[in-house]
């Protein structure tokens, strides 16, 4: 580990409905949201109404009658989240841009040139405040967990530098919400074991976080509340897998609703994985419900596959399964697909017609290969014409309405 405080976490602070407000003056101080029917971003204004990504319109509206919903300037939000990481490129080579909005970099061998870490910090929250009008958040530390967190405190528009020697001080007083890896619900279950901030956890048993979250999940976070990180920034990392999700509000458990939901994800996922040939053995499925408790299942396939039928269809048999699993849960508020183990140019196995069950699943079967054909023909078309001009059926396209196929593109990774 460094011995001086050299990586950086730079944050756009609200970055989409700041965006906005740079575009519209009149909405600046005002609480906004991009979307409609879901939220897909708040203000800090809005924010302090209780307005969430990812909530239901109608929820924001009755926390926050006065809110005012934006459609969303997606081409904005790409120019300016790139240039924003520009400034970081000017100072050191070795950035991780790790979404649209934010990014890691590594000044230490570039301190000699523009000064201190903290110096460099400042310098760069100047310039893209002066040259694009937005406001960025900075945290600076040993490691990137440390970093990143970091950031989150020092919101909004803010600058905090966690130096050696007083890491943990920092760290242990924070809530354990704040830490990478940890969401609702792992939240919920550390609450349950009288865990709330960073340094709790750090004191608990190893024992009884493996038994609360498993022994990976366990370790991990366990490694990350002493401020163990030996992770140094990819600059040119290629992802392992690739997901989509949708958020849903509060939607039945039932398959006019899944059904649709499921193939529109599998849509979004599968082409990206035919666009750069690199096929999937592993499919996930999350499944999230009223109460935001989740229940994540997965199979590995003998085949990798990136097919768009397929790939909903076996999301839609592990689906059910978590709901027969859970029959007290009537009503879900996300789905998720994710397809990992990803292999670059896989040679395809054929299959004799043997008449199998599961044929039309087969990537090498004669079924599975019509499938693959239909999808590239629809690659095709849409290349050509763009991607609304051929689907998989009107239920698929009616339920992604909610939130518009642009935003979610700005948050998918590069494969």
């Amino acid at each position: 580990m460094e011995t001086t405080a050299i990586i950086l976490h730079a944050d756009l602070d609200a970055f989409y409905a700041s965006v906005e407000q740079l575009l519209d003056p009149t909405l600046r101080g005002k609480p906004i949201a991009v979307g409609g029917a879901v939220v897909l971003a708040a203000s800090y204004e809005a924010r302090a109404f209780g307005v969430r990504g990812g909530m239901p319109g109608r929820k924001a509206r009755e926390l926050c009658p006065q809110l005012i919903f934006v459609g969303g300037n997606f081409s904005h939000y790409q120019r300016l989240g790139d240039a924003a990481i520009k400034v970081l490129d000017d100072f050191t080579p070795v950035v991780e841009r790790i979404s649209i909005d934010e990014a890691f970099a590594d000044v230490a061998g570039c301190t000699h040139l523009f000064g201190s870490p903290r110096e460099i910090a400042t310098t760069i929250r100047g310039r893209v405040r002066a040259e694009l009008g937005l406001p960025i958040s900075i945290g600076v530390a040993r490691t990137k967990h440390l970093a990143k967190i970091a950031s989150q405190v020092a919101k909004p528009d803010g600058l905090v530098v966690v130096e050696p020697g007083t890491e943990l001080a920092f760290l242990h007083d924070l809530p354990v919400s704040l830490m990478w890896g940890v969401g609702p619900a792992t939240r919920a279950r550390l609450a349950e074991i009288g865990v709330e901030t960073i340094g709790e956890l750090a004191r608990t048993h190893s024992g009884a976080l493996a038994r609360l979250l498993g022994p990976a999940a366990g370790e991990k976070l366990a490694a990350l509340s002493w401020n163990r990180d030996p992770r140094k920034l990819e600059t040119k990392r290629r992802a392992h897998s690739a997901g989509a999700q949708s958020a849903l509000g509060q939607k039945p458990a039932v398959a006019r609703v899944i059904v649709p939901t499921l193939l529109h994800l599998a849509d979004r996922v599968a082409s990206r994985l035919r666009a750069k040939n690199r096929p999937g053995r592993t499919v996930t499925v999350r499944v999230r419900f009223a109460d935001l408790s989740a229940v994540t299942r997965s199979i590995t396939l003998e085949q990798p596959i990136s097919a768009t039928a397929m790939l909903a269809e076996i999301a839609g048999d592990l689906v059910r399964g978590v709901l027969a699993e859970h029959p007290c849960e009537k009503t879900i508020s996300l789905l998720a697909i994710s397809v990992s183990h990803l292999e670059e140019s896989a040679e395809l196995q054929l299959d004799l017609p043997l008449g199998l069950a599961d044929e039309k699943r087969r990537p090498g079967s004669q079924k599975g290969l019509a499938r693959f054909g239909a999808d590239r023909a629809i690659d095709k078309i849409r290349q050509r014409f763009g991607k609304q001009a051929v689907g998989y059926g009107t239920v698929a396209l009616e339920a992604a309405r909610s939130v518009p196929d642009a935003f979610r593109e700005l948050a998918e990774k590069e494969l």
